[in-house]
C-alpha cells in the first residue's frame, strides 16, 4: 500500500507496468503526517487545511518483487519535497481471482 500526492499517480503507474506489476487499485484519500496540513488563504480569511488530498494505491505482488515494487513507487513518487508519501507493506496471506478460482501466486 502507498501514499502518494495525486500528480504523481500516472508516473508510479507506469513504473508499476514497466516492471511487470499490472493491476492496482487506487483510492482518493485525506490526511496528514508530519507536516499536519497547511494553512491558505481565501477571500482574505486564513483558514487551516488539516487534511490534504492523497492517493492510496494498493499492488499485490509476489515476495519475490516486493523490493522492485517498492523501489519503483518509490522513484517515481518523489519530489524531494515534505508529503511524498509512505509504503506500507503487508502480508497477504491468500489471494483467490473470483472468475477462475485460481489462488495465491497464479491469481496475482
Amino acid at each position: 500500500m502507498a501514499i502518494i500526492k495525486p500528480f504523481k499517480l500516472e508516473e508510479v503507474r507506469d513504473a508499476l507496468t514497466a516492471i511487470g506489476v499490472h493491476g492496482l487499485t487506487v483510492t482518493e484519500v485525506k490526511g496528514y503526517g508530519r507536516q499536519k496540513g497547511h494553512t491558505e488563504i481565501y477571500r482574505g480569511a486564513e483558514y487551516a487545511v488539516s487534511f490534504l488530498p492523497k492517493i492510496k494505491i494498493e499492488v499485490a505482488v509476489a515476495s519475490d518483487q516486493v523490493d522492485k515494487t517498492i523501489d519503483a513507487i518509490t522513484s517515481a513518487a518523489k519530489t524531494g519535497q515534505i508529503g511524498d508519501g509512505k509504503i506500507f507493506v503487508i502480508n497477504l496471506d491468500h489471494a483467490v481471482r473470483i472468475r477462475t478460482g485460481e489462488a495465491d501466486a497464479a491469481a496475482l
